[in-house]
């Protein structure tokens, strides 16, 4: 895969051949897959209230109403994106799609708590298999010049559903109710199960089969699959106990020892294994491992900017919950247009390392204009400014991001890269919010304040992320540094 692809020419000016429009709707489709995935990660937020009253929620049951989805969806993400590669990508987006439709269906219909978490555990697994299929599909359908457009797509669409989704959830709570939160994906999951096989039959490897479909019986690596799957969960797990625990509660410091436990545990299985689930020979790989670290960096970065923007205008700027949803409503569009009409641009000028850094350094700019934002600032000069240069580098940084891990393995194993890319995420989203959290109350508490509600709680936090930033656009530098020496010296 060449890091910086040739300008696409224009197109001419005559009718689309049929094979053209087919790619197109493949395209809509797999990028609709990543839409729902994003969506359901904030679209309940919103309509939590109206579910505990309802449903008569226990405040440890309103908490895993979001978090039995990050938890499943972080978790399962890198055995996902492996098994994709062994069973074959297809399949496993197919199998993604009805295992994600049975959850939400379980989830909308709901009359418990335990019903509803049930569901939201089962729609993370499917979301876990929806994505790294998707996006492996993905890069092998649109390979070259065509890339770029196709993966900023996938971008609009990552960014589209995370900040639309409590806009969404939003005003169906508010009008029909808050099932149909759940309800109003499952025409688009259930046209990913059946129009897979008529529009992505193109994606197949040697031979006419599917990737990973065809070759030699494998071996199943359950060892290396239970102990990498049971180290992101403590690790996720842990991080989202920070906020009402702290650093120290026993909940944080289990999950930490057992997270590292299983980690070691997992890296001795992998070095016996005959076919391993990830291949630690891979991380030789200079480009692999920074990447996975600028996963896992931008993640925190990225992820944790819109949960304290929105705790921000609400607490601070004593926003209403449905104002300070409208409030979002710039970010979602400044971040869609950015990923669809510049990221294409961008890509093709400076290739994806660079792109990275770029939005990095303009994210951290982002962060400390919100940092200096005083508690009475108006939105217009003092919120407005910030929410567009966020939008603007998460859109420029997210998908270089996953096109450099990508990038760096073997094209056949493009589902272990999309899973590498999506587990780092998620693990360095859960961290970074923990971190950032706690940062901001230390600071408020010094401040003579009970919780994270003063101006120099929020600025702290968003100070400690612009610095993260800029610490991973730092990171991304090397690789640009690399990738020049090595075409000065070629």
């Amino acid at each position: 895969m060449t890091a910086v692809p040739p300008p696409v020419p224009a197109a001419p000016a005559i009718p689309v051949p049929a094979s053209s429009a087919r790619r197109t709707a493949a395209l809509g489709l797999l990028v609709s897959a990543q839409f729902v995935v994003m969506l359901d990660t904030s679209i309940v937020n919103v309509a939590l209230p109206s579910i505990q009253r309802d449903l008569d929620l226990t405040p440890a049951g309103v908490a895993w109403v979001v978090n039995a989805y990050v938890l499943a969806f972080g978790g399962l993400l890198l055995l996902a994106g492996r098994v994709a590669d062994v069973v074959g990508r297809r399949r496993m987006l197919r199998i993604g799609a009805a295992v994600f439709t049975v959850g939400t269906l379980l989830a909308g219909a709901a009359t418990s708590e335990a019903l509803l978490v049930a569901g939201r555990v089962v729609q993370g697994a499917g979301a876990a298999a929806l994505s790294p299929a998707a996006m492996a599909l993905l890069l092998a359908m649109f390979p070259g010049v065509t890339r770029a457009r196709a993966m900023a797509a996938w971008g609009a669409a990552s960014t589209l559903g995370g900040a639309s989704g409590v806009v969404i959830g939003g005003l169906l709570a508010g009008t029909v109710g808050w099932s149909w939160i759940f309800f109003m994906t499952v025409p688009l999951t259930v046209t990913t199960l059946v129009a897979a096989p008529r529009l992505l039959d193109g994606a197949r490897g040697r031979g006419g089969h599917e990737p990973g479909a065809a070759g030699p019986r494998r071996r199943f690596d359950a060892l290396g699959a239970a102990t990498i799957t049971g180290a992101v969960l403590a690790v996720v797990h842990a991080a989202l106990a920070v906020p009402d625990q702290g650093w120290a509660s026993p909940s944080v410091v289990v999950g930490a020892v057992v997270a590292v436990v299983l980690l070691a545990v997992f890296v001795a299985a992998e070095r016996r294994a005959a076919d391993p689930l990830v291949p630690l020979d891979l991380f030789r790989s200079r480009p692999l491992s920074t990447g996975v670290a600028l996963a896992v960096l931008g993640g925190g970065t990225r992820a944790s900017t819109f949960v304290l923007i929105a705790l921000f205008l609400q607490q601070a700027l004593r926003m209403e919950p449905e104002v300070a949803g409208l409030a979002m409503v710039p970010t979602s569009l400044a971040g869609f247009v950015v990923s669809l009409a510049l990221l294409p641009r961008v890509l093709r000028a400076i290739g994806p390392e660079r792109s990275m850094v770029v939005g990095l350094v303009v994210l951290a700019g982002g962060h400390l204009w919100l940092a200096r934002t005083p508690v009475g600032a108006t939105y217009a000069t003092g919120v407005l400014p910030a929410l567009l240069l966020v939008a603007t580098g998460v859109a420029l940084s997210f998908t270089p991001t996953t096109m450099v891990v990508a990038a760096a393995v073997p094209e056949h194993r493009t589902g272990l890269a999309s899973g590498l890319a999506g587990s780092a995420t998620q693990v360095g989203a859960a961290l970074g919010m923990a971190a950032f959290t706690a940062i901001g109350t230390a600071a408020t508490l010094a401040d003579g304040q009970a919780d994270v509600v003063s101006g120099s709680g929020y600025a702290a936090a968003f100070t400690a992320a612009a610095v993260v930033s800029l610490v991973t656009a730092a990171l991304g530098a090397t690789l640009v540094a690399r990738r020049g020496a090595r075409r000065a010296g070629a």
